[in-house]
């Protein structure tokens, strides 16, 4: 039994390096993460030197639509942290993770949502809510998902700024 969890850890984090410069952001590397055993859904992209939870991948749930950008990490779990199968962190529909940005453990990104690059996400983040900073903040409310297909323009014009206390 000790062994097989060893090879099955061992597998997991050669197919994350892999995943890590592999070609194929919106094919190849959405496989190799779906084999380690993240749950993805389709038409997701994930950009280089994204990292998703090495030692426990089951933990992430990512939905359709998602765009992860580059040197994105995405952390599920503290060390001494029990771990079940439970998700700790879920990523919802046409949500859009800018490059650079880190999710931290037991967070829920809800859908339409936008996190600006570089952001620490150490909350959860309601749907068509752009966030950004660290720790992430509201910022916007997103009138219109950032998708690839969606015109920056069109988005632009459906962001409504929050007011500033």
């Amino acid at each position: 039994m000790r062994n097989e969890r060893f090879f099955q850890g061992a597998l997991r984090r050669v197919l994350q390096l892999i995943a890590l410069y592999g070609p194929g952001a919106d094919t190849l590397r959405v496989r190799l993460h779906r084999w380690r055993g993240v749950e993805i859904g389709d038409g997701t992209f994930i950009g280089t030197d994204v990292l998703i939870e090495t030692a426990h991948p089951q933990l992430v749930s990512i939905g359709t639509g998602v765009d992860i950008g580059a040197r994105t990490t995405i952390i599920a779990h503290q060390q001494g942290e029990a771990v079940t199968d439970e998700r700790t962190v879920r990523i919802g529909n046409d949500v859009f993770i800018g490059p650079s940005s880190t999710l931290l453990p037991h967070v829920t990104i809800g859908d339409g949502a936008v996190v600006v690059a570089g952001s620490v996400v150490t909350k959860s983040v309601p749907p068509a809510m752009m966030v950004q900073g660290n720790p992430a903040a509201p910022v916007a409310r997103c009138g219109v998902p950032l998708g690839r297909s969606t015109p920056m323009r069109e988005f632009y014009r459906g962001l409504t700024p929050l007011k500033r206390r």
